[in-house]
């Protein structure tokens, strides 16, 4: 490999944008609002309907987002399906650091 191949290759890994590894539970916290509305301020959840995800693992909770922005997990109501599509995974991410922090 020549010289500049190698400055190129180097170069497109430096320029990539950066993909945080796992979220950050301060902007979690700042993208909860809408998640509060059905699961409580703290994630308590109500018990019947509506389940706690605050403690929830956060690999768990990514995988459940993106299950349900996809369409593989089942949602009657639609409103977490239409909730996830617009989180982007760094939401994903930062929301499920949030949750996993709180007991």
């Amino acid at each position: 490999m020549n010289i500049k191949a190698v400055i190129a290759l180097l170069i497109l890994m430096l320029t990539a944008a950066p993909v945080m590894a796992g979220g950050d539970a301060a902007r979690g916290e700042s993208l909860s609002a809408d998640c509060a509305m059905c699961h409580g301020d703290n994630g308590e959840g109500d018990g019947d309907e509506m389940p706690a995800i605050a403690g929830m693992d956060e690999a768990a909770h990514v995988a459940a987002l993106k299950a349900y922005a996809s369409g593989e997990r089942d949602d009657p109501s639609g409103m977490m399906a239409d909730y996830a599509a617009d989180l982007s995974e760094q939401d994903m991410a930062d929301l499920a650091a949030y949750y996993a922090a709180l007991q």
